[in-house]
């Protein structure tokens, strides 16, 4: 029977309709629900693209983020979400806050036209309403978990309106475990796209123009400058670096398809590089970070290529020398424990290691990768631990373990590092929006032999609160808090019965 559309007491939506459950139901509860409507086949190329464990998936903020702001930040490009209202309002919120600038189309929904079919017809009716050709190159709709898990079929909306590209996809929490991942669910579906155009037929030039040399397409999101100052360090061996993916227009797709080789320098992006695989591009992992990796991705590169020995050196001898200067000035001295869900966290941990820093941990939520592999090894090398799908438990442990000089993480992670005393910073604001590659990596020094040098201002600081408490007795009392275990140990005894029969309810 259908429900009405309603949110339970945390502000979630609940919308039951033919077996399929709200966002509140749990991960397992919904993944049964959509397998029964007919996605299968989404959910086993996700679960095979971006395999979850140890852990079922790391804590992390609704992956479609990432897909959203991959949308948003390309020209000519609208995108429509389907879902929950209230999930709805918390991405467009958040995507606002990181800067989009332009609107999110929304198509909403109850539990009737969930049940009846008509949340699709309302979906491709807003895409018509939507394709104009003299502003949009592309429309992406996006499924949330409630279309997803009720087997909402955006496959079968047409390709093309009015010449108008439509790309639908699906990015629940309970099938794409990191926001990051989702960004190369849309990446991949739109090279898909491009790359059956491009076997169609002629298309259009980028925009910015194609370079006479052969071209390294780069693959993340990266620095402003880290593009440039690769193109100054391939440039010896006769090729330039093309486009980045994700992209910020439509066209730039041709051009990161029409390349030599890619270089994966965010290595979670698998559906991207399975469409470059089909277009017969080699892949190369890593990233021109530090001596040894900037030496190691030149001689990757040319391999790539099929260049001589000389072309590689050529290359490797106009860089090392200024890598080598740029990180004997930016010397850091301390130690660091790293973690974060942008992909990169390998990248920095080298370049940290490199510039003298000792870096027993590094934590990222996203899996284990062949191309991550060349970067893993490397840091295993030196004695690091890394963890793939880290959890926020595993870095929280390492941080209070290693009570490091700097604790480089994810939010809570910087909150528990300071209540410690333990200077920390922000590892996507602060750390993925600086410089990495070349010469022009000794900015990264900068701030972190800042934060360090913040512990004594962090102590003083603590000292200043202490006896403040904390968590529920935080505050200044003038009496003891009343804390009421009972009341504690008999909400423990009713989550412990729910989670029973839960399980009871999974054997049945």
């Amino acid at each position: 029977m259908a429900k009405d559309k309603s949110c339970d007491a945390d502000g979630q939506t609940e919308a039951t309709a033919t077996g399929a459950t709200g966002c509140h139901g749990g991960a397992a509860e919904m993944e049964r629900a959509a397998r029964a409507a007919g996605q299968s086949e989404v959910l086993d190329r996700y679960a095979a693209d971006y395999p979850q464990g140890p852990h079922d998936k790391p804590q992390s903020m609704c992956p479609a983020f990432g897909s959203l702001r991959v949308g948003l930040r390309m020209r000519r490009v609208a995108t429509v979400l389907s879902g929950s209202a209230c999930c709805v309002y918390g991405l467009t919120f958040v995507s606002h806050f990181y800067g989009a600038r332009r609107s999110v189309g929304y198509v909403p929904f109850d539990s009737e036209t969930l049940v009846t079919g008509k949340l699709f017809e309302d979906i491709r009716e807003s895409v018509h309403a939507l394709a104009d050709p003299a502003r949009y190159d592309a429309i992406v709709v996006t499924n949330l978990c409630v279309p997803t898990a009720s087997g909402v079929p955006l496959r079968l909306l047409p390709d093309e309106i009015n010449g108008v590209r439509i790309v639908g996809i699906d990015v629940p929490g309970f099938g794409v475990p990191t926001h990051a991942e989702a960004k190369d669910v849309l990446a991949g579906a739109m090279l898909n796209y491009a790359r059956r155009e491009i076997e169609a037929g002629p298309v259009a030039r980028p925009v910015s123009g194609v370079s006479d040399r052969p071209s390294v397409t780069l693959l993340g999101e990266m620095f402003p400058a880290d593009p440039v100052v690769i193109g100054q360090l391939l440039a010896p061996m006769g090729l330039a670096a093309g486009p980045v993916v994700p992209c910020r227009e439509w066209r730039e797709l041709y051009g990161a398809l029409d390349c030599g080789a890619v270089a994966a320098v965010h290595p979670f992006y698998t559906a991207a590089l399975r469409e470059f695989e089909a277009a017969g591009r080699p892949a190369v992992g890593s990233a021109p970070v530090g001596l040894d990796g900037t030496a190691d991705w030149l001689a990757a590169i040319g391999a790539a290529f099929g260049l001589s020995a000389d072309h590689v050196a050529a290359a490797q001898n106009a860089a090392i020398p200024l890598i080598r200067e740029a990180l004997k000035a930016a010397h850091i001295d301390g130690t660091i424990t790293l973690s974060g869900y942008e992909g990169s966290e390998l990248l920095v941990a080298r370049l940290l290691i490199e510039s003298g820093a000792r870096v027993p941990y590094v934590g990222t939520a996203c899996a284990r990768t062949a191309a991550a592999e060349v970067d893993a090894a490397w840091l295993e090398a030196q004695g690091v631990r890394v963890v793939f799908r880290a959890s926020l438990e595993d870095d929280l442990a390492a941080m209070e373990g290693v009570r490091p000089d700097l604790a480089i993480g994810t939010t809570p992670v910087v909150q528990k590092a300071k209540e410690l005393g333990i200077p920390a910073l922000y590892f996507t604001n602060l750390i993925s929006a600086r410089p990495l590659m070349g010469a022009a990596a000794g900015g990264l020094a900068e701030v972190v032999r800042g934060a360090i040098g913040n512990r004594e201002r962090m102590q003083r600081m603590r000292a200043f609160f202490e006896g403040v408490g904390t968590e529920d007795s935080a505050g200044i009392w003038e009496g003891e808090p009343n804390l009421r275990p009972d009341f504690r140990a008999l909400n423990q005894r009713k989550l412990e019965r729910q989670a029973k029969a839960r399980k009871a309810e999974e054997m049945i």
